[in-house]
């Protein structure tokens, strides 16, 4: 995955994550208030699909579309992303400064210590 999503794109994958299929007008519903335009939503399934985003199956003159990349594909490329830019691809740089500026529990940071911990073995 190469392109970024834009605000909208974002809420449009997870419409679609969370359904897995949906035709147009159930997109539409999913959207919170205030809805956008149908066409608003046809025009940015047509830019999810040019960026291979967006896949659909056509009944008669109806399409049903669904995601072509995980959320969980999307998360580790935004991730990998943000570590790549803001931690010179330093996971170690991340981590650090993740635990030093996050309100984290004792609790939570046991936690984390424990996931690592489990990844060594």
């Amino acid at each position: 995955m190469k392109q970024r999503l834009t605000e909208a794109e974002k809420k449009m994958m997870e419409i679609l994550w969370e359904k897995e299929t949906a035709f147009l007008k159930d997109i539409l519903y999913a959207f919170p208030e205030p809805k956008p335009a149908p066409t608003t939503v046809a025009t940015l399934l047509k830019r999810m699909q040019t960026k291979k985003l967006v896949g659909y199956k056509t009944f008669g003159n109806s399409r049903e579309y669904f995601p072509k990349v995980s959320k969980e594909v999307y998360i580790n490329h935004e991730m990998n992303s943000l570590i790549d830019k803001s931690f010179n691809s330093s996971v170690a740089q991340f981590a650090s400064f993740f635990t030093a500026n996050s309100k984290l529990t004792q609790a939570e940071l046991k936690e984390l210590r424990d996931l690592i911990d489990n990844q060594i073995k």
